[in-house]
C-alpha cells in the first residue's frame, strides 16, 4: 500500500512509496498530481543501482522499523519538496520532483539517512559513523567526525530507536546554513554477540544493548554550520540521560529530554549561538511519563503543542491550553502547518482518527468511516491512510478553496493500493467482556453452525504495552485470527490492561506487574466469551503469541494450567533483566531499585510449575529479545524435568521472514490440536 506519504506545501503533489504488488518488495518513489500518478524512481531503471551491501547502520535502522522492503524504502525532501533524497545498497541518488529523472550524487561512502537541506542545495548523511554534507552540485564535506569506534554523530542509539520511536539523529535549520546533530558514545554499554550457530566459521555480530538496571549510551547534541564551527548543547545530561526528540523550527532549535525513572520529560529551547538551553515546559507522572510521537512542536507563533495527562485522559494542549475534550484519547500529533495542528486520537478504542484544530473553528474529524488512520496534510490538502474493515486505502481530500485561485472542489480521490487480498475474508465478532469492559474479538471458522458442536479456543493475545490487536480494521493479523479459526479452532483476541486508545489511568494500571493483570485479563474474558458462545469449548484451550504475546502465552500455562492447556511462545522475554533500559524501566523501574517488580512478573524461576504442553521458538539473530532468554528457561525447565519443545529458527531476527512464518502457521497449527487432544484425553 502506498506509504511514507509527503505533501508539497502549495497542496497539489503528493510524494509516496509503493511496491509492485504484495508478492514484489521492491519499494518505487511516485507522485501524485491532478489524479495521476508519476513514477519517480525505479531502482530497476536505474544504472548501477542493482544489489550491493547495505551498510550495517542502515540495516539495524530497517530494523528497528520492521522494515520488509527492498529498493527505496524511505526518502526525504526539501521544504518545497522538489528534491527527494534516498539511498540504494548504500549508493546516494537523488530525484528532482518537477520533471527530472533521478541521478546519482558522489559521497564519500556507503550513505545511511540522507536528508536535503530546506533550501535544496545539499544533502547529509551519515557514513562510517560520520556526517557528511554534500552539494547536490558536487563537493563533498564531513561535518563531525566519529572520533572512535564507539561514537557515531546523527544516528539514533539502540533504545532511541527501539524504544522511543526517534529513528533519525540530525536535523537541518530552516536556513540551511547549520544542523543539530546526536552525538552517540557507546563505551560503556554493554555487548551482545550475535553467532550464527548455522555458519560456525561466521564471526558474531556485536550488538551494544543496554540491559535493564545497565549503563546506557552517553548521547549529547551539536550545533554544526556548514563550514565546520561547532557549539555542544548543553543540559543536565546525567539528570536527563534520554534525549527522546529534537527539531530545529522557525523558532530555534530544541530538545525533549527525559530522566531515567521516566518520570520526568522537559521541553528545552536551546540557544542557536552559545548552545544553552531553557526550560520551556515539563511533564511529571510518578509512574512514567508517556512518550507520544509527533511531540513537542511548535505552531508559527511559537505555541508549544504536547499532550497533558489527567486522570482517563490524554489531552493535546496548545499553548498551554486543552484544546480537546474529556474521553479523547491524543494518540500522536501528526503535524503543524501555521496555527493548525493535525492530530490523531480515539473516542472508542476500536478506532484511531485523524482530526485538527485550527483556533478559530476548533476540533474537526477528518476521517470518516470504521478503522484506524493516519495522515498528512498541507496547503489545503489533507491524505488519509486508513486500515479499515475492508482492507487498506489511502485517499487525498482537496478542500474548497485551497487553490491558489480558490476554485478547489473538495473532491476526493484515492491512491491505488497494490497490496494483496487475503484468501479468506475475516469474520470478527466485536466483544466488550467483563467487568473492566475488555474489548475483545471472536472469530469463529465460516463453516461452523451455533449448537452443532464445541470448538477448541485459541487465545490470540496482543504484542504488549502500546499496541492494540483489537479494532475495526483488516490488518494481517486479523487475518491470521481468521485462518486459525478456519483450522477449527474459535479464536480469541483481547486488548488488556496497559494497552492505548483507553487514557493514562488504564495504561499506568500495569505499573510494577506486567504479567497478573495482562494474565488476568485474558481469563475474565476468555470466560466472559464462553457466556457469551456457547460453543466455546474451555476444556481445550490453547494460547499462541510473538514477542509479549508469546511471553503471556508462556505465563499462562505455568500459572494458569486450570485453564490453559497448551501454549506456543514466540520469541519470549523470560527474564526482564535482559530486556533493554528504557523499555523495561518504564513499567517496571531500576532493577536496583525494585527487584522485587522484576521477579514478578519474569518467567524465570518458575519453570517448576509447567505441567502443560508448551512450544517455544525463537530466532537465532534476534536482537531485541535475546535467544538467551528462551535458552535459559528451557534449561530451567530441563533441570526441573519438565517436558517441552524448542524450535529455533535459523538466521531470524525478531521479526523473521514472510517464508518461516508461513511455515510457522502450520507448525502452530499442528502442535496445538495435538496438544489440546491429548490434553482432552488425559484430563
Amino acid at each position: 500500500m502506498p506509504r511514507h506519504l509527503t505533501v508539497s506545501p502549495d497542496g497539489r503533489r503528493v510524494l509516496f512509496v509503493r511496491t509492485g504488488s504484495g508478492t514484489d518488495p521492491v519499494g518505487r518513489l511516485w507522485q501524485y498530481e491532478d489524479g495521476a500518478e508519476r513514477l519517480l524512481a525505479d531502482p530497476a531503471l536505474l544504472v548501477g543501482a542493482g544489489p550491493g551491501a547495505v551498510p550495517e547502520e542502515e540495516r539495524l535502522r530497517r530494523e528497528r522499523a520492521r522494515e520488509r522492503s527492498v529498493g527505496v524504502v524511505s526518502y526525504a525532501t526539501d521544504s518545497a519538496v522538489r528534491l527527494a533524497a534516498f539511498a540504494l545498497s548504500g549508493a546516494l541518488w537523488a530525484v528532482r520532483t518537477d520533471d527530472g529523472a533521478p541521478f546519482p550524487v558522489p559521497a564519500a561512502g556507503p550513505v545511511v539517512d540522507p536528508r536535503p537541506s530546506p533550501d535544496g542545495r545539499h544533502i547529509a548523511y551519515v557514513t562510517g559513523r560520520s556526517l557528511h554534507v554534500v552539494d547536490v552540485a558536487g563537493g563533498d564535506r564531513q561535518l563531525a567526525r566519529a572520533e572512535g569506534p564507539d561514537i557515531s554523530y546523527g544516528l539514533p542509539e539502540y533504545v532511541a530507536a527501539e524504544s522511543m520511536q526517534r529513528l533519525r539523529g540530525y536535523w537541518w535549520a530552516p536556513d540551511s546554513r547549520r544542523l543539530l546533530v546526536a552525538r552517540v558514545d557507546t563505551g560503556r554499554v554493554a555487548r551482545r554477540y550475535l553467532a550464527d550457530p548455522a555458519d560456525p566459521a561466521k564471526p558474531p555480530r556485536v550488538v551494544a544493548y543496554p540491559a535493564a538496571g545497565t549503563p546506557n549510551a552517553e548521547v549529547g547534541a551539536h550545533l554544526v554550520a556548514l563550514d565546520g564551527e561547532r557549539v555542544e548543547v548543553a543540559w543536565d545530561r546525567a539528570a536527563y540521560e534520554y534525549l527522546v526528540d529534537a527539531g530545529w523550527d522557525a523558532h530555534g532549535p530544541f530538545l525533549a529530554v527525559q530522566s531515567r525513572d521516566q518520570r520526568t520529560l522537559r521541553t528545552l529551547a536551546v540557544d542557536p549561538v552559545t548552545g544553552a538551553t531553557e526550560v520551556r515546559h515539563e511533564r511529571t507522572d510518578p509512574a512514567w511519563v508517556e512518550l507520544v510521537p509527533g511531540t513537542p512542536s511548535r505552531t508559527a507563533s511559537g505555541a508549544l503543542v504536547v499532550p497533558e495527562d489527567d486522570g482517563g485522559t490524554r489531552y493535546l494542549t496548545v499553548g498551554g491550553r486543552r484544546v480537546t475534550p474529556e474521553g479523547l484519547q491524543l494518540g500522536e500529533v501528526l503535524g503543524v502547518e501555521g496555527e493548525t495542528v493535525l492530530f490523531t486520537a480515539s473516542e472508542d478504542p476500536l478506532e484511531t482518527h485523524v482530526w485538527r484544530h485550527e483556533p478559530e473553528r476548533g476540533n474537526q474529524r477528518l476521517s470518516r468511516g470504521p478503522g484506524r488512520y493516519t495522515g498528512v496534510a498541507r496547503g489545503g490538502t489533507v491524505v488519509l491512510a486508513g486500515s479499515t474493515p475492508g482492507g487498506a486505502e489511502v485517499s487525498v481530500v482537496r478542500e474548497p478553496g485551497a487553490s491558489p485561485a480558490g476554485d478547489g472542489t473538495g473532491a476526493r480521490a484515492v491512491i491505488a493500493s497494490f497490496a494483496e487480498e487475503p484468501v479468506i475474508a475475516p469474520r470478527p465478532i466485536h466483544l466488550t467482556l467483563g467487568a473492566r469492559q475488555l474489548r475483545g474479538t471472536l472469530f469463529l471458522p465460516s463453516w461452523h453452525r451455533e449448537g452443532t458442536a464445541k470448538l477448541p479456543v485459541l487465545v490470540d493475545p496482543y504484542g504488549g504495552p502500546g499496541i492494540q490487536k483489537v479494532g475495526r480494521t483488516r490488518d494481517w493479523f486479523v487475518c491470521v485470527s481468521q485462518w486459525f479459526a478456519e483450522q477449527g479452532f474459535a479464536v480469541l483476541a483481547v486488548d488488556g490492561r496497559g494497552t492505548p486508545g483507553r487514557g493514562p489511568a488504564w495504561e499506568k494500571t500495569i505499573h510494577g506487574d506486567q504479567l497478573a493483570p495482562a494474565l488476568e485479563d485474558q481469563v475474565d474474558a476468555l470466560r466472559a466469551a464462553a457466556a457469551h458462545c456457547g460453543d466455546l469449548d474451555l476444556t481445550r484451550v490453547g494460547i499462541r503469541g510473538w514477542s509479549f504475546g508469546g511471553y503471556l502465552a508462556a505465563g499462562a500455562v505455568l500459572h494458569r494450567p486450570d485453564v490453559f492447556h497448551a501454549a506456543v511462545a514466540g520469541a519470549p522475554p523470560t527474564d526482564m533483566r535482559l530486556y533493554d533500559t528504557h523499555w523495561k524501566e518504564r513499567y517496571l523501574g531500576h532493577p536496583d531499585e525494585h527487584p522485587e517488580n522484576y521477579a514478578r512478573s519474569s518467567l524465570a524461576g518458575d519453570g517448576h510449575l509447567l505441567r502443560r504442553p508448551l512450544l517455544l521458538v525463537h530466532g537465532l539473530a534476534d536482537d531485541n529479545v535475546a535467544v538467551a532468554h528462551t535458552l535459559r528457561f528451557s534449561a530451567e525447565l530441563l533441570a526441573a524435568g519438565r517436558p517441552h519443545s524448542v524450535l529455533p529458527l535459523s538466521g531470524a531476527t525478531h521479526a523473521p521472514a514472510d517464508a518461516v512464518n508461513e511455515q510457522l502457521l502450520y507448525a502452530q497449527r499442528d502442535f496445538l490440536l495435538d496438544a489440546l487432544r491429548r490434553s482432552a484425553d488425559e484430563d
